[in-house]
């Protein structure tokens, strides 16, 4: 499949790295030789450098052939554009990314669609709706709903005194009711496809797949106290921090710190009553104290350096937050974040490329989310009729390396899977994986 990616920054040489892993015929274009360096350095892809916006540029990266064009400029109008001119000349399918929520209302999206823009992509506000998931579930480091919550994946860090540590999967089963999956298991460095003969230990963070209904199940077996989040502070006015704090429900006592003090004008006047607005330096300790710090349940870092939110992040935990959250925008602190014990990150770069990589699985892939934390991908792929995955149980099949299934739903009532499940056409299965090309994988889902 040939992609054009227009825009070398962050977003764009991310997706570059993971598209061409997956051996996608990948060009990159962009006017910044020194962005486009970096890129070729990290991956195996067609560099052009010149201007995205070009007419004759797009000639050149024979644009006419692309199967899929993105336009990921930081200028959300020279994305409109230069999106549309890809899909008058010829590329089949196009996403562009916008700063403007206002595009997303369907009266807008519809007439894009007209001009040629298959798929709006607004990071910020992708991000903005995993904050206010987490906030759900404190106790949890990742929370991702899957087919519109019939079934959740629930990654949550386990310690000494949990009743999971120490056990082996295989000890698990004995439990009458299948209630839950374990995925994958994030230590240290390293994720683990698990077996039955893996262990649970101390300071590893299990990746559960399970009905909604027994998410308390998880909590006790992982040895988790439910605390309801109450009281939020959000460190810095982004466009994430202020979006997440319109979604979060207003029964919530919010207080967002923010350094500008035009800044914090402009958002006291489109913020609910619920939320508060500090101007000042979130390192102050007589600010941290008029805004009840020490009270919060949950601390959100959004600042626009990645360094500061992991130190802001850091102290919260010494003034006795129960959850924080950081902004970590920077993919090669993510490891060094989490070892140091901060709990939920925040990754526009990545949820931007499980949007973008959903659009080359083909229509029957409702959800990609590239999970932070566990360096993988966690999928909802639809079985095809007489499609290879359901040609046999899960246990004679021969599955790629790195691949779970981690449940399903069939005819509406979500269940799991284990090793004597045999997949049928039309049902909905969740698929973990680490390592292994997702293209590859939905050659197992699709019709025959």
């Amino acid at each position: 499949m040939r992609v054009i990616i227009a825009g070398a920054g962050e977003v764009g040489t991310h997706l570059a790295r993971m598209l061409s892993s997956e051996d996608q015929d990948i060009t990159l274009i962009d006017s910044d030789p020194k962005k486009l360096k970096y890129a070729e350095y990290a991956t195996d892809i067609l560099a052009i450098c010149k201007d995205p916006t070009s007419i004759n540029t797009l000639k050149e990266a024979e644009v006419d052939h692309a199967d899929l064009f993105v336009s990921v400029l930081p200028e959300e109008a020279s994305n409109i554009m230069v999106g549309m001119l890809a899909a008058k000349m010829g590329a089949k399918r196009t996403i562009v990314r916008i700063n403007n929520k206002e595009f997303l209302h369907p009266e807008y999206v519809k007439y894009f669609v007209t001009l040629g823009l298959d798929v709006l992509i607004y990071p910020e506000l992708l991000a903005s709706k995993e904050i206010v998931a987490s906030i759900e579930n404190p106790w949890a480091r990742q929370y991702v709903d899957l087919f519109d919550g019939a079934l959740a994946l629930v990654g949550v860090k386990v310690r000494n005194g949990a009743p999971l540590v120490g056990k082996y999967l295989r000890e698990l089963t004995v439990t009458k009711e299948k209630i839950m999956h374990i995925v994958a298991i994030k230590r240290d460095l390293e994720t683990i496809i698990p077996s039955g003969n893996t262990q649970v230990m101390h300071g590893d963070i299990v990746f559960f797949t399970c009905n909604k209904n027994h998410l308390i199940d998880i909590r006790e077996l992982c040895g988790k106290s439910k605390r309801d989040a109450k009281r939020i502070v959000i460190l810095g006015a982004s466009h994430i921090g202020v979006l997440a704090a319109k979604m979060m429900p207003h029964s919530l006592k919010i207080s967002i710190i923010e350094q500008d003090k035009e800044r914090c004008s402009e958002i006291a006047a489109i913020l609910p009553s619920n939320v508060q607005v500090f101007n000042g330096d979130g390192r102050d300790p007589e600010l941290l104290q008029e805004v009840g710090l020490d009270t919060a349940d949950v601390f959100i870092a959004l600042t626009g350096n990645s360094e500061t939110n992991i130190l802001a992040c850091l102290s919260a935990k010494r003034y006795g937050v129960f959850k924080t959250i950081a902004k970590e925008e920077n993919i090669d602190y993510i490891p060094l974040a989490e070892r140091l014990d901060i709990g939920t990150l925040i990754n526009k770069k990545l949820i931007a490329a499980g949007y973008i990589h959903r659009m080359l699985l083909g229509a029957d892939t409702a959800t990609v989310k590239c999970l932070t934390i566990a360096n993988a991908d966690v999928a909802e792929l639809v079985a095809g009729k007489n499609s290879k995955i359901t040609k046999k149980k899960i246990k004679d099949l021969d599955l790629p390396k790195g691949i779970t299934l981690g449940g399903m739903v069939r005819g509406g009532a979500p269940q799991m899977i284990d090793g004597d499940t045999q997949i049928e056409a039309l049902d909905h299965v969740v698929v973990f994986c680490l390592g292994t090309s997702m293209h590859k994988l939905t050659d197992l889902f699709k019709a025959n």
